[in-house]
Formats: structure tokens, sequence, C-alpha cells
């Protein structure tokens, strides 16, 4: 498929002459006699390179027309002028401008600078999958009849283009599925985007996933694609989904059964062929039935479903997790501990209301501040009750309270953490019930909550 390359000029014989060179050399030309034409244009169809006029007569000149492609949109600019400075072309290329070529125009200094875009721009895009490819990757683990179950119908579903709502309690590992659903997919040489429907603000949320123009409300200083442009042609991860507000549930049904909608402040439809992978900790029935989310959107979403287990259903699958999560701790230069098999056994008997995001955060807190190599029963058990263990010595006649073995700060954020987490779990992992029962904000527990790993 020939690359398709834009150009922005209000002059319609450099548009017949670049276009001709173009064709010559086995590109896709398209043209535009304005930057509000060519952002039509670029929203219609997949533009590899614009080739753009700075002195644009119409009411967007070249310089402000560069800044927007360059915020909106990861695709080299090559600016033309008759009328060039050295000023004219640092001040381009501080503004994101791949090259600069003086009129008239050589037929070879163009097709030199569109090849060398070109290639700039595969590059880019080999070091991002690159990047992709290189960082770890969690995977699910475990081998009892449920996990394997899981990952079957993620085999399963992960090739077709069906949408998906993942379903567990908090700390289950539905992210960690909607990423394996990614990997296995025809989509997986493109990044998932994803959203995180609890950590918006509701009145930022419509420009968080539809974009929008500059100028649309205040803060708004350049325009912004959204979360459903940037999946086009790939997947779309709605996280904590049941947490919409039912207005923006509405517009989100709209948008899914349409697959088009329009930027904030903006007036131009953009069309989008988005796959849709959606999680929940909610019971979404009882919501539908509280009045709290809307059964259309429900059953659009609800096409294949997924169950996460809790890890109360996996106990089994404990010391397989205990071995992943040192492995992971590696990265972070801590040295793996020995766990005896009483120690197993005693984690086989805790409940694990948070799940496997609690056990990961136990274990590596058990790694930091345990002194002994070897960690049995006796540690479990006083480091999951930290609060009745400050008294309690070893036979070697060591505290092992994680807090008072540290130092104040680090004392301090493991106190916070603990205090977090077990607030969060008194109140069903409800997010707005915490931050009300401890006086936060809600967007600010939540990215406490994140920063502590105790949310995905």
């Amino acid at each position: 498929m020939s690359k398709r390359i834009l150009i922005i000029d209000d002059e319609v014989s450099i548009q017949r002459s670049l276009a001709g060179i173009l064709e010559d050399e086995g590109f896709t030309p398209v043209t535009a006699s304005s930057a509000e034409e060519g952002f039509v244009l670029m929203e219609e169809n997949v533009v590899d390179l614009v080739l753009l006029d700075i002195w644009l007569g119409d009411n967007m000149d070249g310089m402000t027309a560069l800044e927007k492609i360059t915020a909106m949109y990861k695709i080299p600019v090559i600016m033309i002028s008759g009328h060039g400075t050295i000023e004219t072309a640092v001040q381009a290329t501080r503004k994101g401008a791949f090259d600069f070529i003086e009129k008239p125009l050589s037929y070879d200094k163009i097709i030199l600078a569109i090849t060398n875009g070109l290639r700039f721009a595969k590059l880019e895009q080999e070091n991002r999958i690159l990047r992709q490819g290189t960082a770890p990757k969690a995977i699910l683990t475990g081998e009892t009849p449920v996990i394997l179950a899981l990952k079957k119908q993620i085999e399963m579903v992960a090739p077709t283009d069906a949408w998906v709502l993942i379903r567990g309690e908090h700390g289950t590992g539905k992210e960690l599925v909607a990423q394996s659903i990614h990997r296995a997919s025809q989509s997986a040489d493109q990044p998932m985007i994803e959203v995180n429907c609890a950590a918006i603000p509701e009145e930022l949320i419509e420009s968080e996933l539809f974009g929008h123009e500059k100028g649309s409300f205040t803060g708004a200083h350049t325009s912004k694609r959204g979360k459903f442009d940037q999946a086009d042609g790939g997947i779309l991860f709605l996280d904590e989904i049941g947490d919409m507000s039912l207005t923006t549930q509405a517009k989100i049904l709209r948008i899914l059964q349409e697959q088009k909608f329009e930027r904030v402040g903006g007036n131009k439809t953009i069309n989008v062929n988005v796959r849709v992978l959606a999680a929940t900790n909610k019971n979404l029935e009882e919501e539908i039935e509280a009045g709290n989310f809307r059964a259309d959107l429900f059953w659009r979403l609800n096409v294949v479903p997924i169950h996460v287990p809790n890890l109360v259903d996996r106990l089994e699958d404990i010391p397989l997790l205990v071995s992943a999560v040192q492995k992971s701790l590696r990265r972070k230069a801590l040295k793996e501990k020995i766990f005896s098999e009483d120690a197993y056994a005693a984690l086989m008997e805790h409940h694990w209301p948070g799940n496997v995001r609690e056990l990961r955060n136990f274990i590596e807190r058990m790694v930091i501040m345990c002194q002994e190599e070897t960690i049995t029963a006796n540690h479990i058990r006083l480091f999951l009750n930290p609060a009745g263990s400050a008294a309690t010595s070893s036979s070697s006649g060591k505290s092992l309270s994680p807090f008072m073995e540290a130092d104040y700060k680090t004392a301090k954020r493991l106190f916070e953490k603990e205090y977090l987490q077990q607030k969060l779990l008194a109140n069903d992992n409800n997010i707005s019930k915490t931050a009300e029962q401890v006086g936060l904000e809600r967007s600010h527990l939540h990215k406490k909550l994140k920063s502590f790993e105790l949310i995905q």
C-alpha cells in the first residue's frame, strides 16, 4: 500500500506540481487548500506525512496548523515556504516540524525530505513496538482448574473481534486479563488504549474519551485527540466501567453503537473502528436494578463475559504466585527469600479480601522488612497482624514489626499503606466511601492507592 502524503497549500499550481511529483514516485497525494480542509482529510483518512505551506491565506496559518498536527497526530510534517528565513526555519523546527524546504521547490530535495521523514516515522513506530516487546510482561500465574479455564477463555476470544466484559473483585487481575487478550489479538502490534473510568473527574471524562478542540473550555490551550480516536483500528480498555455516571454512559453507548463521535467543542464527525474490552468489580445487574447503570449499555458490552476468580478460590496457586512476585522484585534489586512449607500453609489460611494484589503487596513487604533469610509461618502471622506485632520479638531478640525495623520515612509510608488498605477493605473496596471516611478527596485517594499499588 503506497504512502499517503497530504499537501496543504493555498496555491493550486503548487498542489498540482507536488501531486505530480509524488505520483511519479509511487506515493498517493491528497491535496487541501487550507489548514481546516487538511484537518478534515486527516480525520477521514490515514495520512503518513504532511507537506505544509507556512503562509496560508485562510483563518489558520501554517505555524498554528503545525502545532495542532504535532499535538494530535504522530506523523512527520515538512514545512514549505517562499519567504523562508533561518529564524522561520528554527521556529518551525522547535514547534515540531521534521524539515523545512524553501520555494522554488527542488524535486530532489522534496523526495529526499519525504523519504527521510517516512523512514524516521517508521523507526519511531518500530522503537515503540520494541519497547513494548522488551518490557516485562505480567502473565496469568496459576495451574488450578479455575485459572486454566480462564486461560482457555482468553485463548478462544482473543483472536476474534468480539467485545469482552471482564468481571471480578478488586485485585483479582482484570487488567491482566485485558492485557492477555490484547497480546493474543489481531491488534497486538498496536498499543491498547486504557481508560480508568473511576479516576477521571466527571467534568473531564468527555474530553478524555472524545478529545477536544482548542478553546472549547477553560484550560483547553491546544486541541487533543481522545482515547476513542487513539484506539482507532485497535483496542480500547474501559476499566471500572461501573463507576461512570449515567450521563456519560448514555454518550458512551451512542458512540459504541455508531462508532462515530464529535470532539468537545467541535462539529466534525469522526469515524472509528474500535474493539472494546471493559472491566468492573461491581454487580452490574444489581446496579441496573438500583438505577445506577444502563441495561442497554450492559448488553452492548456483555458480548463475551469473563469472570476472574478470587484468590480464595485458587489458594493452591499461592506458591506459584509467591515465586512470580519474587522474580518481579529482582528489578527492584531485592533479594529473594525462602518460604518454608508452613509459611505457604499460613498464607493459604488467610482470606485475602484484596486478592492477588493484596498478596503481592504483602510478599513485597515481607521480602523488604523481614531480616531472616527463611520466612516461616510465625513471620507470616506476625506481618499479617502488624498492629499486634510491635511488641513481639523473634528468638534472636529482633523486633519483627515492619514499622519498628524501618527508618521514619519508610515506616510512615508503610503505615499509610497499611492504614489505607485496611480502610479500603473495611468499605468493600469502595473508593468513594473510603475517601469520605478518611477525609480525602476521591481523586487524591485514588492517586495514593495507585502509588501504593493497592489498585491497578
